[in-house]
């Protein structure tokens, strides 16, 4: 049995410059994962097939389309004509909301099929298969911090992210990407500053929150309360959300600030974590 995390994904910023002609953005981002997330299990020799579980598992079908399915399908046809595995996907990150859920299900799925058949890791045969997978998929390959343009997969390693106390809050709701891009506004505000990365967070944005608040209002409510907590470093949303994180100097005041998003919201999703 081969287990891969797939680490929860955070833009720190996300800058979208201009709208592509091949329906794409053009980007920056500053990508950082976490330390927790979801998880691939993959059993070379069993039987065949993709089984989902853990608690955000019901909201997901393991039918050809799902995006660990692909991930393999895909690594048997270009990288290795290996048998088919069985694959369970244990999903804890909650589905459609900013922070890489399903993309870092395949990326995990991706490196899990290398380790079993003798892959290297930095196979260029990996990343192709990222790059058609999804703009995400080859940041979460990485899953290190990277700075992203294009749209997302031309990635350069950032050095210089310290290890990060990370609340994440979602107001269970979903929202679709491709509804979140068409709503931005068309205007380039600039590119992410060079520099101390969490420096150029600070100074940045993300210019998916703007089209996501309209989409849904609650995910003003999480950015309040989140901007509310006492130590906060930096709060955002995440992606094209709804996933809402701040940042922490200490754990103390991260967790006082989890105790105070579940009093008030008992029914948001919360993870607490770190930066990885």
């Amino acid at each position: 049995m081969i287990v891969e995390p797939a680490r929860a994904k955070l833009n720190l910023a996300l800058h979208v410059r201009a709208r592509r002609d091949d329906g794409y953005h053009e980007l920056e981002t500053l990508f950082v994962f976490c330390r927790d997330g979801d998880e691939i299990r993959l059993d070379p020799k069993g039987a065949p097939g993709l089984t989902i579980e853990g608690p955000e598992g019901t909201a997901l079908e393991a039918g050809d389309d799902n995006l660990v399915a692909r991930a393999e399908a895909m690594f048997r046809e270009r990288v290795a004509a290996v048998p088919a595995a069985a694959i369970a996907l244990v999903k804890r990150l909650p589905v459609a909301s900013g922070i890489g859920g399903g993309s870092a299900d395949a990326a995990a799925t991706l490196r899990a099929l290398a380790r079993a058949h003798g892959v290297a890791a930095d196979d260029a045969r990996l990343m192709q298969c990222a790059v058609d997978l999804g703009s995400d998929v080859p940041a979460c390959l990485w899953s290190c911090p990277a700075l992203g343009r294009g749209r997302g997969e031309a990635l350069e390693p950032l050095a210089g992210v310290p290890p990060l106390p990370v609340l994440l809050v979602n107001p269970r709701v979903g929202v679709s990407t491709p509804q979140v891009f068409a709503r931005w506004d068309g205007v380039d505000r600039g590119g992410i500053a060079e520099g101390d990365p969490i420096a150029a967070a600070k100074a940045g944005r993300n210019d998916l929150e703007p089209p996501a608040r309209a989409i849904a209002p609650v995910i003003d409510a999480a950015l309040d309360l989140l901007a509310a907590q006492p130590g906060v470093i930096l709060s955002r949303m995440s992606g094209s959300g709804a996933t809402c994180f701040a940042l922490f100097a200490d754990q103390g005041t991260r967790d006082a600030a989890s105790r105070a998003v579940a009093q008030a919201r008992p029914g948001w999703w919360r993870l607490e974590t770190e930066l990885s």
